[in-house]
């Protein structure tokens, strides 16, 4: 904690300085000129103590004609002053590394001041950039000085370019600088890895003899130790008892108020994840998980909260004194470490309702390997708070190895007591009924870790064994729980999962929700499981491998902001925040279409189609303005992707002409609109109302409500049909064919009595007769008539030819069926008619006779003979000659 309190001081310092030198820059900037200056502006190779010749009168009116302008730019001298600070403090921590290679923590915080270093020499280049820039540019316009030969150039041009010439230098020597000086901040801090590596290597791997002489030693240490306890510990109790009870009992009010606050808030706002139901013999594996995982997840989380209030509010009272303030510390860690790993336990062993049990083991195995994972974190966290008591008092290596080698004994024989246990399920399958004994793979693997646990402690790897024996048991727990957390997650993402589960049906309830729509809430809810497992898992299992706290920051500042492939830098914050703002654009843009085609448009009684097209060029405008918008937040230069346009516009050159073709058809429909949305429209291909007019192909849903996706360009290139493109006025023609014995005239008063008589047709235009012809059977004529609506003219059609038969049936006007002759020749006159049609049908005519003639005889009535219908041809006259020539008629 006062290592905190001190990088915060510094940090306070820093800023200060920061500041200070801001100032200066700024005071420095407001200077308009100096002697160096005027000595640079001459161009002449001068000291700034020399003056400058009077006696030059063409110098001196350069001079004058030279606008004033200051020798250094503000951010050269600001580099300036940050360099020569930079190079102070690469010295400074090059030796303060050297003097700490003994001290992680030291390391670990001279390890970020490294990097922040290196991180502050690319922002002076980055600073220096755009002067650069203008000197070139400045640079270009003046152009190389004039060869032998030509004209000489003004003094003032001459001065102008040496003074931006040396600048340019000045600049390029200021980049070299910083660039020297961010490779010194990268050794450096490749050797400040180096040298934590070395220092955990020879830490963990650390012999000391194991005897009879280090066991007595060790005992006495340990009584002198206890003693010291009792005395240290007790006068700090005893002084704030008296001196500071009401400290001590606002601490104790507010911490006891905080539990209150924690631990029953989580079970009451999170019960339904947590709880199990007694009642259910049979809860669905997915349920199992999902209880497994928050009953650890929630309860540790407001366990590790309560824990952290309560040492901070000791802080905030001050009754935790330097030496006393870690050991409660490592005290408090203990408890929630057992919290922990007991409810990861319960929710996997389940030792009271093996209904819920993720594990088939039986019920007296569950309870028993259940109290020996808790035994093994509690030998655990009293190693750990003996450590941290053993390094406030400054007790000897000798009792520090002692009790190291007593715990990882016991953490041996609790797995050795694991490994001998018979937890597995009976053959009967009913968990009540005696256990069996672990496979064989699972108990040689506790055995011979127990084992070798004993042994690496006896040889003298006491550190080693201790810091495998805690990795068994916190790491073991973690990974376990990261894995129920994968599993939960996965198990929520599958199909028709998530609405089955108490959220699911919450959610589905409050917003009606259909199944689909929980799928993809389900599918959300278990990507998010996942990445709070990585997020809170890895950087635990980190810290218990011996990285610290500022490490995991430094890892996941460089992922999030400095991701290298080759020469790419990907920053996933930017990019991250170029997405939101792509997403918060669209955003904009739907409600400003809905906005203005409801508010605006609509109350300005538009066509729909002007409606549509506004609508839809404002939606592209604005996902264009959108995207730009979004890739400029991520940090993507759109320079670089001139060879990406170059690629582009080769295949659309090659294989997307048909679809940029579309495009730009999609555009100038979209502007000229030969027809809108509604229309009634008619092409090669097909008829119907347009529905949708986008950028690529326009949605035709024809009559019988097919839609018909019609490529735009089709459109363009082709004649397309529009029956409502000025107007919906349209002309219904009703054909009408009467006999040759009807009055024409007559018939074209009753045809436009009718069709005036109908409430759709139109008085003007008036409705005509036309008389288009003498047809084959009838007298052909057609009625025309106007509709204000041209859609409802198939209705009219119908109702008019309705009418207009009932009117003709009433005036007896026939409407005559067509008419042909048909004459056959037989034969000669005198000939049988049998003979004549056996010559037609030949031996069938013969058994028919035959059959006729005997049933006559018996005296049965001949069978009447069924008739097959004969197609009529279509020409007046058709002849069947047979023989002889003759000719008869019949109509």
């Amino acid at each position: 904690m006062d290592r905190n309190f001190m990088r915060f001081d510094r940090l306070i310092a820093a800023l200060l300085v920061a500041f200070m030198l801001a100032g200066q820059a700024v005071s420095a900037q407001s200077q308009t000129s100096s002697p160096s200056g005027a000595v640079q502006t001459d161009g002449q190779d001068q000291a700034p103590d020399q003056a400058v010749p009077t006696a030059s009168p063409p110098a001196q009116t350069s001079v004058a004609a030279t606008p004033a302008e200051p020798t250094v730019s503000p951010a050269i001298s600001q580099a300036e002053e940050k360099l020569t600070a930079a190079e102070t403090s690469i010295t400074r921590l090059t030796r303060r590394v050297e003097e700490n290679m003994t001290d992680d923590s030291s390391l670990v915080d001279l390890k970020v001041e490294v990097e922040e270093l290196a991180r502050s020499m690319l922002d002076i280049g980055v600073s220096l950039r755009p002067r650069l820039t203008e000197v070139k540019a400045r640079l270009e316009q003046l152009g190389p000085p004039p060869a032998e030969g030509e004209p000489a150039e003004p003094d003032s041009v001459i001065a102008e370019r040496t003074r931006l010439a040396a600048e340019r230098a000045q600049i390029n020597a200021l980049t070299g600088r910083a660039e020297a000086v961010s490779v010194r901040a990268n050794q450096l801090g490749d050797s400040i890895t180096e040298a934590r590596r070395e220092l955990f290597t020879t830490t963990l791997f650390k012999r000391t003899e194991i005897g009879p002489a280090m066991l007595s030693q060790a005992l006495s240490a340990f009584y002198a130790e206890s003693g010291d306890v009792v005395r240290i510990y007790g006068s700090w109790a005893n002084f704030v008892i008296a001196f500071k009870w009401q400290a001590l009992l606002g601490w104790l009010f507010f911490s006891l108020l905080a539990a209150l606050v924690f631990v029953p808030g989580a079970y009451r706002v999170f019960g339904g994840l947590i709880d199990r139901d007694p009642a259910d013999d049979d809860p669905p594996y997915t349920s199992r998980l999902s209880v497994a995982f928050w009953s650890t997840v929630i309860p540790t989380a407001a366990m590790t909260a309560l824990a952290a209030t309560i040492y901070v509010l000791g802080q905030s009272f001050s009754v935790l004194r330097p030496d006393v303030a870690p050991v409660v510390a490592s005290v408090l860690m203990t408890l929630v470490a057992i919290f922990f790993v007991s409810k990861l336990a319960r929710g996997i062993l389940a030792p009271r309702t093996s209904a819920w049990r993720l594990v088939n083991l039986s019920n007296g195995g569950a309870r028993t390997l259940y109290y020996l994972v808790v035994a093994m974190v509690v030998v655990n966290g009293i190693d750990f708070v003996g450590d941290e008591i053993s390094q406030s008092l400054g007790s000897p290596v000798v009792l520090t190895v002692f009790k190291g080698l007593l715990s990882v004994f016991l953490m041996a024989l609790i797995l050795m007591a694991m490994a001998l246990g018979r937890p597995m399920v009976a053959a009967s399958g009913d968990p009540s009924d005696q256990g069996q004994p672990w496979p064989r793979i699972i108990s040689v693997a506790l055995l011979v870790t127990g084992v070798g646990l004993m042994a690496t402690a006896l040889m003298g790897y006491v550190g080693f064994a201790r810091f495998a024996a805690t990795q068994i048991v916190v790491t073991g727990a973690i990974l376990t729980t990261m894995y129920i957390g994968y599993l939960s997650g996965k198990a929520i993402s599958e199909p028709e999962a998530f609405a089955h589960t108490a959220i699911g049906r919450r959610v589905g309830e409050r917003f009606k929700l259909g199944s689909m729509a929980l799928d993809q809430f389900g599918l959300g809810a278990g990507l998010l499981i996942s990445l709070l497992v990585l997020l809170f898992g890895v950087p635990l299992i980190l810290l218990l491998w011996g990285f610290q706290i500022q490490d995991i920051e430094l890892w996941f500042y460089r992922f999030l902001t400095e991701i290298r492939i080759g020469g790419i830098s990907i920053s996933i914050v930017g990019i991250l925040f170029g997405i939101l703002l792509f997403l918060l654009g669209l955003v904009v843009t739907r409600w400003f279409q809905r906005w203005l085609d409801g508010s605006v448009m609509a109350r300005g009684r538009m066509d729909a189609g002007v409606r549509n097209s506004i609508k839809t060029g404002v939606g592209y405008l604005g996902v264009a303005v959108a995207g730009l918008i979004g890739i400029s937040a991520a940090g993507i230069d759109l320079s670089s992707l001139a060879l990406v346009a170059g690629a582009l516009s080769l295949g659309i050159g090659f294989g997307l002409q048909n679809i940029v073709s579309n495009f730009v058809s999609g555009l100038i429909l979209l502007a000229e609109r030969p027809f809108k949305v509604g229309d009634w429209v008619s092409t090669s291909s097909t008829e119907g109302f347009v529905k949708k007019i986008s950028v690529r192909a326009t949605e035709i849903e024809t009559f019988n409500r097919q839609s018909i996706i019609v490529p735009n360009s089709e459109l363009i290139n082709s004649p397309v049909g529009n029956w409502t493109h000025r107007n919906k006025l349209g002309r219904v023609d009703v054909p009408v064919g009467v006999s040759y014995d009807s009055d024409p005239r007559r018939l074209i008063d009753l045809l436009i009595e009718v069709a005036q008589g109908h409430e759709l047709v139109l008085r003007n235009p008036e409705p005509v007769v036309h008389f288009s012809g003498f047809g084959e059977s009838s007298l052909d004529f057609v009625l025309k008539c106007h509709v204000a609506d041209v859609l409802t003219g198939i209705g009219v059609k119908t109702e008019l030819s309705l009418r207009i038969f009932e009117r003709l049936k009433a005036e007896n006007i026939e409407i005559p069926f067509p008419q042909r002759d048909l004459n056959i020749k037989l034969g000669d006159d005198n000939e049988p008619v049998t003979v004549i049609a056996e010559k037609l049908m030949g031996a069938k005519f013969k058994g028919a006779a035959s059959r006729d003639a005997a049933a006559a005889a018996a005296g049965d009535p001949p069978k009447p003979k069924r008739s097959r219908r004969k197609d009529v041809p279509k020409s007046k006259s058709d002849s069947f000659e047979d023989g002889a020539e003759g000719e008869g008629g019949d109509r």
